[in-house]
């Protein structure tokens, strides 16, 4: 996988278009100096935790006694139940019912940024590939930098695009994921079907 192809992988899984209309209910009534400020605080939060899980994953998965096509195939089944979710989304919104006041780190940060979906994902790019760390890194700074830049002209954008095209879009990233989520599952299986033929 490439940088630019683990950009758009986790850039998908992000999910920022999908997130605005969330995020402009979350931050309704405040200043808008107050929006920048939180929206910048919860964006920093969802990268460092994001960070952490690429950096430390495979640790966990050792002391865990994890294999990484568990991991593999883990990650595709949640990324297919997101995506699914994405183009199907429940009444009651992607992520359930929200929580009133000033959002602190949930449901902005976790789970709407840094959900379970982008969690398996980095863990699995450190756990496969952990010699390419820093592209993974810089993977992950492209794919929140572009997740940032759309989040904080939400308000242009929803304004500009209307409800519509937002849901079009996120329907269509919906598509996407759920075909990379079948492809990771594929993988996994066929590791763990080759390394049981090799034992």
């Amino acid at each position: 996988m490439t940088i630019a192809s683990a950009a758009l992988l986790l850039f998908l899984i992000l999910d920022p278009l999908g997130n605005i209309p969330v995020f402009l209910s979350l931050l309704r009534g405040m200043p808008a100096r107050r929006q920048r400020i939180v929206l910048a605080r919860e964006l920093l939060i969802a990268l460092a935790v994001l960070m952490l899980f690429l950096w430390c994953g495979q640790y966990a998965l050792t002391a865990m006694h994890l294999r990484q096509e568990s991991v593999s195939i883990a990650g595709g089944i949640v990324l297919f139940l997101i995506g699914i979710r994405m183009i199907f989304p429940p009444p009651e919104g992607l992520m359930g019912e929200i929580p009133e006041g000033e959002p602190f780190i949930v449901p902005m940060a976790i789970p709407l940024v840094a959900g379970p979906s982008g969690m398996a994902a980095v863990m699995l790019m450190g756990t496969q590939e952990p010699n390419r760390m820093g592209a993974w890194s810089l993977a992950l700074v492209l794919a929140w930098g572009a997740t940032a830049a759309i989040l904080f002209s939400a308000t242009l954008l929803y304004k500009w695009l209307g409800q519509r095209a937002l849901m079009a879009l996120e329907r269509l990233m919906g598509m996407l994921l759920v075909a990379i989520s079948v492809q990771m599952l594929l993988d996994g299986l066929g590791t763990y079907l080759r390394s049981s033929q090799v034992a």
